[in-house]
């Protein structure tokens, strides 16, 4: 199996386990929590890269933009708490506040890399 044979199927994997945890607590349809992982993947994945524009619902229901990267280099330090994180919940490092933010993955509206 080639490198970007076992990329792609570790993708899908996260898509899908994603997806099912979508379906069975938050009472999505399978094609619409498909629809939400892959989006989430994919942002993951660019802000790995560089600094990305993204929408979100708050839980108050109004919509936030903001510009988060997940760069490595442009993070500051951190302590660990030694627990592992909810999967269902994105963190990312906003740019614009310079801290440690997080939201509800199924929340994710739009993205735009910068």
């Amino acid at each position: 199996m080639s490198t970007k044979q076992f990329n792609f199927r570790n993708k899908l994997s996260q898509v899908m386990n994603l997806a099912w945890q979508f379906v069975r607590k938050l009472g999505f349809s399978m094609s619409e929590a498909l629809k939400v992982a892959w989006m989430n993947i994919k942002l993951r994945e660019q802000m790995k890269n560089r600094i990305v524009k993204f929408h979100f619902q708050k839980i108050d229901g109004s919509v936030r933009e903001a510009y988060g990267t997940l760069v490595s280099t442009m993070l500051p330090p951190t302590k660990g708490t030694g627990k592992p994180g909810n999967p269902l919940i994105q963190t990312y490092y906003d740019t614009e506040r310079e801290q440690y933010r997080c939201f509800k993955k199924a929340n994710l509206l739009d993205f735009v890399s910068l």
